[in-house]
């Protein structure tokens, strides 16, 4: 009988994309993500696609995650903060790598799904709130690592000046369908672009600092 595609089968598939990271490898055989997607798509949750999640929204192609985790090259000592928490199954996989996890999310209902989620596994160093993303979160402040979910034509400002000296963030850069995504660094002159990751499509980054609506 055909049971689909596994757990095996990603990890697979993420090797062949490039990743090799030994530590993000190893969170990626910890977090089962078949437990933070919608049941309709369980079927299809070890498929290197995209899923859709409520509002408009949809999951992020997990070598796309797995690309922009290891370009963030943790060491297990940083305070993260996620920009689009979705079903959490990103916000699972950078509470394995960092030392504690701060996810913004604008819609309540998915919030409040990926903490179910989390809690269903066990995972307590990640912490969602609802808000906008594009203002960070001033009072948790700095973070040593800021990874963005959604596309908007630049860094918000408020993104920028909560990374710690040296801080990482990866980002979309892009008008919502069509992006670099691009890693980049807070030196002393300001934050600077380091490379690009990947090519991709991601959905808009809606907020104060970022797109309208």
């Amino acid at each position: 009988m055909n049971v689909g595609p596994t757990e095996r089968d990603l990890l697979a598939a993420l090797r062949r994309e490039g990743i090799s990271d030994a530590r993000l490898l190893g969170a990626l055989q910890a977090v089962p993500r078949r437990s933070f997607v919608p049941e309709s798509a369980v079927d299809r949750a070890y498929l290197d696609v995209p899923l859709e999640i409520p509002q408009d929204q949809v999951t992020t192609q997990p070598s796309l995650v797995a690309k922009m985790l290891e370009s963030l090259e943790l060491t297990g000592n940083e305070r993260v903060l996620e920009v689009g928490t979705g079903y959490g199954w990103q916000t699972a996989l950078l509470a394995c790598l960092a030392r504690e996890v701060w996810s913004v999310e604008r819609w309540p209902d998915l919030a409040e799904t990926a903490r179910q989620n989390l809690l269903r596994q066990g995972i307590a160093k990640a912490t969602i709130v609802v808000g906008d993303g594009t203002e960070g979160l001033a009072a948790e402040a700095p973070f040593g690592a800021i990874l963005v979910s959604a596309a908007f034509t630049s860094v918000p400002p408020a993104l920028a000046a909560q990374l710690t000296p040296g801080g990482r963030l990866v980002q979309p850069i892009g008008p919502g369908g069509r992006e670099d995504v691009v890693l980049f660094e807070r030196r002393p002159e300001g934050l600077v672009r380091r490379r690009t990751v990947t090519r991709a499509h991601f959905v808009r980054l809606v907020g104060r600092q970022g797109f309208s609506g």
